[in-house]
């Protein structure tokens, strides 16, 4: 009884590890054999955003995840199963570094926008708030 209920994580497994190709060829095969299985991986592609996550970290491990866990082959060379560890880490470091510094050049440019409204908003609630002093 376990199988069955592990097949299907299973099989999302293995067309994760091929990438978003795999997917769409399971979708159309998956149209060609039998429509309501296609509708059905393609429901699921959209539902889990697989379709159209261009983000690889949320689609499927990268290298370097597996590279930490030991999933990837060794080449029988063990300095150049280090490097190659050694250079996906710093990879994946560079890119958390990268992404974290797209994340607040984004939440400088919205505090920016903000401010600017703000600033606006007061310059104009000032004009009018002296004419009514002056009515007074």
């Amino acid at each position: 009884m376990s199988t069955v209920a592990t097949w299907p994580t299973q099989a999302e497994t293995w067309l994760d590890e091929r990438g978003k190709g795999a997917w769409i060829a399971a979708t159309v095969l998956g149209f060609i054999f039998f429509w309501p299985i296609g509708l059905g991986l393609l429901a699921y592609m959209i539902w889990s955003k697989r379709m159209f996550n261009n983000h690889a970290s949320h689609s499927r491990p990268c290298w370097g995840a597996r590279a930490h866990h030991g999933h990837f082959r060794s080449s029988g060379n063990s300095a150049f199963d280090s490097y190659k560890a050694d250079t996906l880490r710093r990879l994946e470091d560079e890119q958390r570094n990268f992404e974290d510094f797209l994340q607040r050049l984004r939440e400088s440019k919205d505090k920016a926008e903000f401010d600017q409204f703000m600033e606006d908003r007061a310059s104009k609630a000032k004009p009018a708030g002296d004419s009514d002093e002056e009515d007074a």
